[in-house]
């Protein structure tokens, strides 16, 4: 290799530990996610659901609705980036793992071509797993805070 591959190369490899800590950080922010989702619903059925839109003018004042769909995509975000972040970072730490794998098969070495295989593929399931919670989070919790904004419209539209 050059001096050029061999400085991108090593720079690459410098990436998989943090990414694979990132990958296992946003697993764990899924499963939280998920449990309060699990809790939100399980009080939605019970009817003592929590609006933080009503929670939001009550603590600020009345809110129109351009400062209400804010409220929503700020309480959103996390979610959303999380669901578009995870599957880019299962990829990065799949590709990685790849580099070393492919030249420990040229050297006939097929131990260490299935550990890093294992590497790879271990991270991009946990990546697509997360990705998959939260996004289905994030679109119930959407069309929930947009019921409730458009509740809180037509009550105004009433008063």
């Amino acid at each position: 290799m050059t001096a050029l591959e061999l400085a991108m190369y090593e720079l690459g490899r410098l990436f998989l530990m943090p990414v694979l800590v990132l990958i296992l950080l946003l697993f764990a922010y899924a499963f939280y996610a998920l449990g309060a989702f699990a809790m939100d619903a399980w009080q939605r059925r019970r009817g003592r659901q929590h609006c933080p839109l009503r929670a939001h003018q009550a603590a600020h004042g009345p809110a129109d609705s351009e400062e209400l769909e804010l409220l929503i995509l700020r309480r959103l975000e996390p979610l959303r980036v999380v669901s578009r972040t995870a599957p880019m970072l299962g990829l990065v730490a799949t590709m990685i793992p790849l580099g070393p794998a492919l030249l420990a098969l040229g050297d006939g070495d097929l131990a260490t071509v299935g550990e890093q295989l294992v590497v790879a593929f271990a991270a991009v399931i946990l990546a697509l797993i997360t990705a998959s919670i939260t996004f289905w989070v994030l679109t119930v919790r959407r069309r929930w805070l947009l019921s409730a904004l458009k509740s809180l419209e037509q009550q105004e539209a009433r008063a």
